[in-house]
């Protein structure tokens, strides 16, 4: 049997662990139940994953998501180590075939869902398994207290019932002390051993910035910095919109969101890992796995949901050690937007019945009845058709399957087709008529064959970067070329797939998980409210708001984040003394490029150019510029 240090050397090539990894692990070789709460990038997996490579038999890993599961099992092949999972939508079949392999090929790692756990099926075959360990990752998903709650984790208990012999390690990246409580609790770990790491990471400069010109700020910031960026926002069509707008002034950017197929996000993620692009423009789909260690700044031009998304977001930058900053730019409108959205996202629980029941209605499936089919579904036509609003209908669909009542499978996609319809001499000619649309139709043609004759899958992102035109101004192209008879074009149609995993008893089955339903609708609003809370604190420095919410020691002021800032380093009498200085070396600037040079409050710097304007001290050109007033 190889020791821990021998497996770390032998596939992931290190010879020494990273602070708590040697001690946690050590603990679950000794056989203890274990709860692990470290920080984003501290190496959660490993401290699963090499006492599993150490101890006999396989080790069953139960997490949330579908995407993380792919990604640790690809990793754990890259390095020649036997994983497996069951994709969504597997059918009966094709999950008996999965498990029967994972007997035969000496698996050591097997990937479930809670929800695919309550599987008989599963639960039969693990039972024929020999386990050495079993991990539960994203552990604050049991809590009722936590920011991602899943009923479903309730009911993985029946592990204990399956394995009785065998210790378990839970780990997360945030956790309050009433989520570990309650985590150990609903585990049933006996004399577990508590590892907690501080969230709050000590080279990361916390700033909340308050400002009207959010795009100025973002242009100010980012042609100041030159390590690796990630910004964050929260809709797919904003990421594409702000890489555009960085490309073209001169920022190299690519976006990164769900609704891109698996070929362009990986084209994407590739050319920012190898810095061809500096700044990664995404949604939250973009983190999972993400190990870059020289990410200097992460940037929220949106606000996030909740102070744990907030900091495990943050904690991708400075996993080198180094000096790197958390930045969240804020205005006026942005609480407003934030409660709107928490508004029109939340369900009553009449309407998550009435939208269970559309569900069943949409699909023609009659009371009683159980059917094991996959449905494509489209939540915009659905709720459209059924007078919905389509966030509270993603929501409840979350709910369901947390519940396990729904199995759904998100991104499932038809691409786009194209085929001309006409000649290829009326095609030359409307070219020549349409000189700004040759270039792009001569690009379709070079690309893609057979176009004359049937249809054609094309991507739009490739046609985007083979013409170097954004994204929407391809699609404006193709529609025109159909609006013009040219060709037909078939644009990509993005969906769910979507199974019932229970008869159809409507009400009868949203009411039997009504308290949870409420529970968890409580907890989202309660988590909003904290981080508007957070975010509008400007008298408790940040690292010590971080560290009281997540009951840490508070410690002392970090000195570096905005509030620090704007007591200690900037007192309001010598903003002015500093203006005049800069002045005096730079002679005339606007306020964004004094207020780029001043370490003080946007709004702050602004007062004391007004009361220097007042006093005559400056005075300000006519192209709105700020100069000494000589006179």
């Amino acid at each position: 049997m190889s020791n821990k240090l021998e497996i770390l050397q032998r596939y992931w090539g290190y010879s020494l662990f990273r602070p708590k990894q040697e001690e946690i692990i050590s603990s679950v070789l000794n056989g203890d139940d274990v709860l692990a709460v470290l920080s984003t990038g501290s190496g959660k997996s490993l401290c699963f994953q090499v006492p599993a490579l150490v101890k006999d038999g396989i080790c069953i890993v139960i997490s949330p998501l579908i995407a993380l599961i792919q990604n640790q099992v690809e990793e754990l092949k890259e390095q020649g180590i036997k994983a497996a999972y069951i994709p969504s939508g597997s059918s009966p079949s094709d999950v008996v075939r999965i498990l029967d392999n994972v007997s035969f090929d000496g698996s050591k790692f097997l990937y479930l869902s809670p929800e695919r756990l309550q599987s008989k099926v599963v639960q039969t075959k693990i039972k024929e398994f020999t386990i050495g360990l079993i991990a539960i990752d994203e552990a604050h998903c049991i809590s009722e207290w936590g920011h991602d709650f899943r009923p479903s984790f309730r009911n993985i208990n029946i592990l204990r019932e399956i394995c009785p012999d065998t210790n378990w390690i839970a780990l997360t990246g945030t956790a309050t002390k009433k989520v570990t409580t309650d985590i150990t609790k609903s585990l049933v770990f006996e004399n577990p051993k508590v590892y907690k790491e501080s969230l709050v990471k000590e080279n990361i400069s916390y700033r909340i910035l308050d400002l009207e010109n959010k795009e100025g700020k973002l242009l100010d910031i980012l042609k100041k910095f030159t390590k690796p960026s990630i910004i964050y926002c929260n809709s797919r069509n904003k990421t594409e919109r702000v890489a555009s707008f960085l490309n073209t002034h001169q920022i190299d950017a690519v976006f990164y969101h769900a609704g891109l197929d698996e070929k362009e996000k990986i084209f994407q993620f590739e050319k920012w890992m190898n810095e061809e692009a500096k700044v990664m423009v995404a949604t939250t789909a973009f983190g999972m796995g993400i190990n870059k260690k020289n990410v200097g700044l992460i940037l929220h031009i949106d606000l996030p949901t909740s102070i744990e998304n907030y900091v495990q977001q943050v904690g991708r930058a400075g996993r080198d050690g180094k000096k790197a900053f958390g930045v969240l730019l804020k205005n006026s409108n942005d609480v407003r937007i934030q409660n709107e959205n928490l508004q029109n996202s939340i369900p009553t629980i009449s309407e998550i019945r009435n939208i269970y029941r559309k569900l069943f209605q949409q699909y023609q499936i009659a009371t009683g009845e159980i059917s094991e089919e996959f449905y494509f579904f489209d939540n915009l036509t659905f709720s459209k058709k059924y007078d919905f609003q389509p966030k509270k209908v993603a929501t409840t669909l979350q709910i369901l399957q947390s519940n396990g009542i729904v199995e759904f499978s998100a991104n499932q996609n038809e691409k786009s087709t194209i085929q001309f319809i006409t000649s290829s001499k009326i095609v030359i000619n409307y070219a020549i008529r349409n000189i700004y649309i040759k270039k792009f139709i001569n690009s379709l043609l070079r690309k893609y064959t057979g176009l004359y004759k049937q249809k054609v899958y094309i991507n739009e992102y490739e046609l985007s970067r083979l013409n170097q035109i954004p994204f929407q101004e391809v699609v404006g192209h193709l529609q025109q070329l159909e609006r013009d008879k040219i060709i037909n074009y078939s644009p990509q149609k993005k969906g769910t797939k979507i199974r019932f995993l229970h008869p159809r008893e409507d009400d009868y089955t949203i009411n039997k998980i009504g308290p949870e339903i409420e529970s968890y609708l409580n907890q989202k609003k309660s988590k909003s409210k904290d981080l508007l809370q957070f975010i509008s604190n400007k008298t408790v420095c940040r690292k010590i708001q971080i560290a009281t919410y997540f009951d840490e020691k508070n410690g002392k002021n970090c000195g570096k984040c905005d509030v620090c800032l704007s007591k200690t380093n900037h007192p309001k009498l010598n903003i002015s003394d500093q203006i005049i200085q800069l002045l005096e070396s730079k002679n005339e600037l606007s306020s964004r490029e004094i207020c780029l040079e001043i370490e003080a409050p946007e709004k702050m710097i602004l007062i004391h150019l007004q009361e220097l304007l007042a006093v005559e001290k400056i005075k300000q050109t006519e192209y709105n510029k700020y100069r000494l007033n000589e006179s």
